[in-house]
């Protein structure tokens, strides 16, 4: 369409691209909301006075007995995502009157991955209790109560990567000691094999689509991030195109459909440096139904792609190596990792990576839409000192 302004897309091009790349219903949702949103004012700074208001609005819709919001912080990371820690006094139902460290999740007026609060709250009440996930309380899907759409979870302590090494963005880069390495290794393998193999047909999951075919779960991926290209892109990249027009011609079957976390790697999960225990896996905001390879193989993406000192090993996620990682997981999983994808789902993984970082996100900058200047910053569960 000649002289299209993507700051200020029209109704019909919306529509337009909503029927070319058809997507679960609430990605659809949120993508289309974003659009609609996208002429509107950027982000505004907001106070944690304005952010406690908003959470004491929330708690009043669910909670009976007198509490207090106390001890509020800025927090860093969650990539474009706003968080504020706090502390709530109050009379949980699991332990009596208790004060527990909380954090608010919320979306900035445009984030560099638009995606549902809804998905983001249920996938981690459906986890808790079968692999260590942030407690999902509340959800203020559209905003009503916080000036964004808002999740409130529990507070984990941990880091994300060894004391004293350098940041790097987003896991990439990050390498732990060997020993360390290899502990963290089998517990992060052992908890994606439970994450694949939960059954998420019951798991509570009603703002997940359950794909009509299993290939339609793979499509569903491809429009996903066609779309986000389409929408947030400023200039054409062939290769990308090339990319999507290849795997649309070479979806590999597949045999069983699992709960995929869509962004499972170093930097995504928190442990602890006194006894090397992973205590949250984290940023579910792009889990989905689909592949398990798609998980397996986002570690040996270019960005997240590590050779030992040998220059021959690779280590998948600073972590293990590759043989170790996958007969891991096969044993912890039951389930077969099919050498044969891994070209696919590493071709899918890139183009989602290029999408966030060559479209999303510089739409959203463009716009002045995010709170942030950079792509990532710090440990997701650190506040600001």
């Amino acid at each position: 369409m000649s002289g299209l302004d993507k700051n200020r897309p029209t109704k019909e091009w919306i529509e337009l691209i909503r029927r070319r790349f058809p997507c679960e219903t609430e990605i659809d949702r949120v993508l289309t909301r974003k659009m609609l949103l996208r002429a509107g004012p950027g982000y505004s700074p907001v106070s944690l006075e304005t952010l406690v208001d908003g959470v004491n609005a929330l708690l009043r819709q669910h909670l009976r007995d007198d509490f207090r919001v106390f001890d509020a912080q800025w927090m860093t990371g969650g990539a474009s995502k706003l968080q504020m820690s706090f502390v709530l006094d109050w009379n949980s139902p699991e332990l009596g009157r208790t004060r527990t460290p909380m954090v608010l999740r919320m979306e900035p007026a445009a984030s560099g991955i638009e995606s549902s609060r809804m998905r983001e709250y249920q996938i981690q009440r459906a986890l808790n209790g079968h692999i260590p996930v942030p407690a999902a309380y509340w959800v203020d899907v559209e905003g009503k109560y916080l000036p964004y759409p808002a999740i409130i979870c529990g507070y984990v302590n941990g880091v994300t990567k060894p004391s004293g090494t350098d940041a790097r963005v987003s896991g990439t880069g990050t390498t732990f000691p060997p020993e360390t390495g290899r502990v963290l290794g089998h517990q992060f393998v052992g908890h994606m094999a439970t994450l694949h193999r939960l059954d998420w047909r019951n798991a509570g999951l009603d703002a997940f689509d359950a794909p009509a075919t299993a290939l339609q779960s793979v499509e569903w991926q491809i429009n996903w991030w066609q779309r986000a290209w389409e929408e947030d892109s400023n200039e054409d990249i062939p290769l990308l195109r090339l990319a999507i027009a290849w795997m649309r011609n070479n979806m590999p079957p597949i045999d069983h459909l699992s709960l995929v976390h869509g962004d499972f790697r170093t930097g995504n999960f928190l442990y602890d440096e006194a006894d090397n225990r992973i205590t949250a896996l984290l940023d579910w905001e792009t889990a989905h139904i689909g592949d398990r390879h798609e998980d397996i193989f986002y570690m040996t993406t270019a960005p997240y792609r590590q050779f030992a000192a040998d220059g021959k090993t690779e280590v998948i996620g600073g972590m293990l190596p590759a043989e170790e990682f996958y007969a891991a997981y096969e044993k912890a999983s039951g389930l077969p990792v099919i050498p044969k994808t891994a070209t696919f789902y590493r071709v899918l993984n890139s183009v989602k990576i290029a999408s966030v970082a060559l479209a999303c996100c510089y739409r959203v900058a463009r716009g002045g839409k995010t709170h942030q200047d950079g792509w990532w910053r710090g440990s997701w569960a650190s506040p600001i000192q």
